[in-house]
């Protein structure tokens, strides 16, 4: 059983990711194998997980994922030292209802796998009132261990004493006090985070980071802290959607979990990637074609220039079956309307019109029983995934893809949609990414 920790905070904000970089980075250079995990529906942080890590980052999620695929999950711990998760908003947040195995919380994941917590703390405008946040963290449900804290933005010596004072009347180890460095925020974007290849200067931040950990961080407790009673299962095996998948994938359509493509390839299944935004069609000798989400509205006009890619993804769908997720769905659709209202044609292999012009959040996990099967799920199945858009259906004249609720059991409007093509092929797509198949 290889030990480990979940880098977890009392909300969002705090600079969790900074110090996860910041760590990975720096026990990398101790010589340390660190696998990274995610918790959540997240595509953002496992890729800069990666470029810190060495080692490819995967979703932990207990609300979509059941108990067997979590633990068959940490197969890709193989071989490293120590597990290092993330966790996502604060360490108690998740959905209502259970799911899967949870409710999606940072918490769940630490109470099924038996990591302890390191709690990321910041600690600008209070000081010992810091303790009691993490005391009462640390005490608020049975069965999840806090190993210490990582206090945050500490703004002088005064400050620092002040914050150690509270945690030791707390009984919380500090294991970092970490001052206000602002060079190392991470910069905020369209939808969320920069992207890792969007970040040109990403190796001067994660090095930027380790180096306040190295300075500011007793790497040898947090390691010492780290344990774990989960049992690795076998990996739990993916259908793939084909043999051969030909795979939209650039700065347009960027978003597919880390654990489906290689779920996919362990399976035996040969990825082919090519660039929509290149101008590059889907390879004709491919089985099924799937189009990830991504921010196609940023790119309405250069995709609308793509013929090259129109028409051999047309050509392709007249007789095989295409797949789109969210971003994906919506370039196979009839138009994109951007923020400012240009109109974008797209593929027109489904009638969808969206728009960004109004901009309304859909955000939230998805349940899906299938009316029509798409690649690797047979009608009939639930997949479980998750929404994240901005984008308003303007005209959708297909039938409906499946029948959606939300983690709460609410009907969802955002049915996906389906097209039999004249050849016989098969056009699917849907607002929310597939995370796992039926529990």
């Amino acid at each position: 059983m290889i030990p480990g920790l979940i880098i977890a905070a009392p909300a969002s904000g705090t600079g969790k990711t900074t110090v996860m970089l910041g760590l990975l980075a720096a026990l990398r250079e101790k010589g340390l194998r660190v696998q990274p995990f995610k918790n959540g529906p997240d595509y953002i942080d496992p890729a800069f997980h990666r470029a810190a890590s060495g080692r490819w980052s995967f979703n932990l999620d207990t609300w979509a994922m059941p108990g067997g695929m979590l633990d068959g999950m940490l197969a890709a711990a193989e071989g490293a030292d120590l597990v290092l998760a993330e966790g996502s908003m604060g360490l108690f947040d998740g959905v209502a209802a259970p799911g899967a195995s949870g409710t999606g919380a940072s918490a769940d994941l630490a109470q099924r796998m038996g990591w302890p917590v390191v709690l990321v703390l910041d600690a600008s405008g209070q000081a010992q009132t810091a303790a009691a946040v993490a005391q009462g963290l640390a005490r608020f449900r049975p069965g999840v261990t806090v190993a210490g804290v990582i206090v945050n933005r500490i703004a002088s010596p005064r400050h620092e004493a002040l914050v150690r004072a509270g945690m030791a009347e707390a009984g919380l180890p500090v294991l970092g006090i970490l001052p206000k460095r602002a060079a190392i925020a991470m910069p905020e974007r369209h939808l969320g985070l920069v992207q890792a290849e969007e970040q040109p200067a990403l190796q001067t931040l994660i090095a930027e980071a380790a180096a306040l950990m190295r300075e500011g961080v007793d790497l040898d407790a947090l390691v010492a802290a780290a344990a774990s009673h989960a049992r690795p299962a076998s990996a739990r095996k993916t259908t793939p959607p084909g043999q051969r998948i030909a795979l939209a994938r650039d700065a347009a359509f960027s978003f597919v979990y880390p654990h489906q493509l290689h779920g996919w390839r362990a399976a035996g299944a040969e990825v082919l990637p090519f660039s929509p935004l290149a101008d590059e069609a889907p390879d004709p000798t491919a089985d099924v074609c799937w189009l990830p989400g991504g921010y196609p509205e940023l790119h309405g006009a250069v995709l609308a220039r793509a013929d090259r890619f129109r028409e051999g993804l047309r050509a392709f769908a007249g007789t095989k079956p295409v797949h789109g997720e969210c971003g994906g769905y919506m370039a196979m659709g009839a138009a994109i309307v951007d923020k400012d209202g240009q109109r974008h044609r797209m593929a027109g292999l489904l009638g969808l019109v969206t728009s960004f012009e109004k901009r309304r959040m859909h955000l939230g996990y998805r349940l899906a029983r299938l009316k029509r099967a798409i690649p690797g799920h047979p009608a009939g199945s639930a997949p479980r995934g998750h929404e994240f858009h901005y984008s308003t259906i303007l005209d959708q004249p297909d039938a409906p893809l499946a029948e959606v609720i939300d983690a709460t059991g609410a009907t969802v409007p955002e049915t996906g949609s389906y097209r039999l093509q004249p050849g016989g092929g098969l056009s699917t797509g849907t607002f929310f990414h597939l995370i796992a198949g039926a529990s």
